[in-house]
């Protein structure tokens, strides 16, 4: 049943992967992220639901473990933190070029290198243009609260099959780490093979011998049918754009400046937009729930109502470049952020609105 509970963000996520009928997880610890991992190995779901739970002996064993048993077509995840998932990357470019279904958490930290264990994120770049090798993307969800840590778990194994592509969920430490109230979603069952292949396709490798056997591979030695195959993946990408983007716009309707963030960042912005409207300025708040897809459209539209436009994010200037393509130049855009793992505050981002937007 459905229930209300007080839980990190990481915490909260690992129930929701119980309950969404998860076959498997495999993973290795990692801070700020160690609580999905610690919760799922303590929960013993494979008591629950028959879920398994395995730390891997490292990243890597670990999404090709992920790999091995999204090929089968049962609900796999994996999570991390930055350092890690750049260990990853090579077997998610993999996930992509197999069309495989598979769930990836980033909780990022600061970097380059080893950085630092606190919230950052810097990891925009690596999570939005491919991150790993060759022509793909991922299917990105940002989350900025406690219940869509919870929530979106279930939304990325149904984006996942529904595409047959890996999906991210990115996140930080900071919702990560933090506590709040959580509404669970009732259990759901897992699937056995008959239906998956009844609601998804029949495309896994199931070990099934009334049919042509299934082939799982992102190898095409071929020229001609390597480009149609990302040609493939392409389409597949626009269709994302088309039928699967997801923002949410706050006080946009009457605004005359514009801030844009997502995650931890849109939270605290929502603050500064509460201190801008009691000085009497109209500042309004696009935030991008999917990063890619990116909400170009909307923000080229925005552009011809407001004067300016400040990205905020924690890192030094990324999805800031996404921001000035959106609207074509059409007004000013500028970035303000904090790094090392330096949590901006409302004031702070105010103070930047007035000093580089509104001046």
């Amino acid at each position: 049943m459905a229930e209300l509970k007080l839980m990190k963000g990481n915490e909260a996520l690992a129930e929701a992967a119980i309950r969404a009928g998860a076959d498997a997880y495999f993973g290795y610890p990692i801070t700020p992220q160690s609580e999905v991992i610690e919760y799922l190995m303590t929960e013993q779901p494979e008591k629950r639901t028959g879920m398994v739970v395995l730390q891997a002996e490292s990243e890597i064993a670990a999404i090709n473990m992920v790999y091995g048993a999204a090929s089968t077509g049962k609900k796999v995840l994996t999570s991390s933190s930055s350092p890690g998932i750049s260990l990853k990357l090579e077997g998610i470019s993999y996930l992509a070029g197999a069309e495989l279904p598979a769930v990836i958490v980033n909780v990022v930290r600061g970097g380059p290198g080893l950085g630092t264990i606190q919230p950052s994120q810097a990891d925009y770049f690596q999570s939005v243009k491919g991150g790993g090798h060759g022509d793909y993307k991922l299917y990105v969800l940002a989350p900025a609260s406690v219940q869509e840590m919870s929530d979106f778990v279930e939304d990325a194994f149904d984006i996942a099959f529904k595409y047959r592509a890996p999906v991210l969920i990115l996140s930080d430490g900071l919702i990560g780490q933090m506590m709040e109230k959580v509404i669970l979603k009732d259990q759901q069952p897992r699937l056995t093979d008959e239906e998956l292949i009844k609601k998804y396709g029949d495309w896994a490798v199931t070990g099934r011998t009334k049919r042509e056997r299934n082939i799982i591979t992102s190898l095409d030695l071929e020229s001609e049918k390597m480009e149609a195959r990302v040609r493939h993946l392409m389409k597949k990408y626009d269709r994302m754009e088309k039928e699967d983007l997801r923002f949410e716009k706050i006080q946009c309707d009457d605004a005359e400046y514009l801030i844009v963030a997502y995650g931890s960042s849109a939270r605290i912005s929502q603050k500064a937009i509460e201190l801008a409207r009691k000085k009497g300025l109209k500042v309004g708040l696009l935030r991008p729930i999917t990063l890619f897809p990116y909400p170009k459209q909307e923000l080229f539209e925005l552009a011809d109502q407001v004067k300016g436009i400040l990205s905020v994010e924690l890192n030094a200037g990324q999805m800031v470049e996404d921001v000035r393509m959106s609207v074509q130049f059409k007004v000013p855009v500028e970035h303000f952020g904090r790094t090392g793992g330096i949590i901006h505050t409302p004031e702070e981002i105010l103070e930047a609105l007035e000093q580089k937007i509104i001046k």
